[in-house]
């Protein structure tokens, strides 16, 4: 029973957002938007679980001073930091992003900064990557090279400088070659997830009850 009741649920919910979906009519046309609520609120409570979690294994961590431990350390200190900032900003304000908050002055002077820092750092893994996806060892790589090299001259102004024809050839790759291998990859994506989604209301993919 423990594996039966959740496939049901799941079963039940799936269908009847399928049925919603193609029939808007009463009484299907407001369920839909009820289960969209439902789910909402348990969305709310994975949530909770995910930061019991998290805080637990990075706990569980400092106290086996597991290689790491002090950077565990550091996201505690950080997480309980910016929650208690938040609630207090949260009883004293009208709203947390409130110019002279607390939580403010934590998101402008501690938050966008590590997020810049996380971009510059993968800014280098970008560069990296290009360099060997660039390599012109064979046609393909050698079609890549030239296409992002043109493609690059035409989005900075010096590549206007150097050709004037540069931003139209550019302009032509994203609109028809790369927008043909997009949609391509829509497609495929649209296509795997309406079979997973189906795997699961038909309970072939039972991952989730692990």
């Amino acid at each position: 029973m423990k594996k039966e009741i959740p496939l049901a649920i799941t079963f039940i919910t799936g269908l009847i957002i399928i049925v919603t979906f193609f029939i808007p009519h009463q009484p299907l046309g407001t369920m839909q938007q009820r289960l969209l609520l439902w789910y909402s609120i348990v969305l709310g409570f994975t949530m909770l679980l995910g930061m019991d979690s998290l805080l637990r294994s990075n706990i569980r961590k400092i106290a086996k001073r597991s290689p790491g431990w002090p950077f565990a350390l550091v996201l505690i200190i950080g997480f309980l930091g910016t929650l208690i900032v938040g609630i207090y900003t949260w009883a004293t304000s009208e709203s947390l992003l409130s110019l002279g908050s607390s939580f403010m002055y934590v998101y402008t002077y501690f938050i966008i900064p590590l997020q810049a820092t996380m971009f510059s750092l993968l800014a280098f893994f970008i560069a990296s990557a290009a360099y060997r996806a660039f390599r012109a060892r064979t046609m393909e790589a050698t079609l890549l090279l030239i296409t992002a090299a043109i493609v690059m001259l035409g989005r900075v102004p010096i590549g206007a400088e150097i050709w004037d024809k540069f931003p139209l050839i550019q302009d032509w790759i994203m609109e028809v070659p790369q927008m043909a291998a997009k949609r391509g990859i829509v497609i495929g994506v649209a296509l795997g997830t309406i079979a997973m989604s189906l795997r699961v209301i038909l309970g072939l993919e039972r991952t989730y009850l692990t």
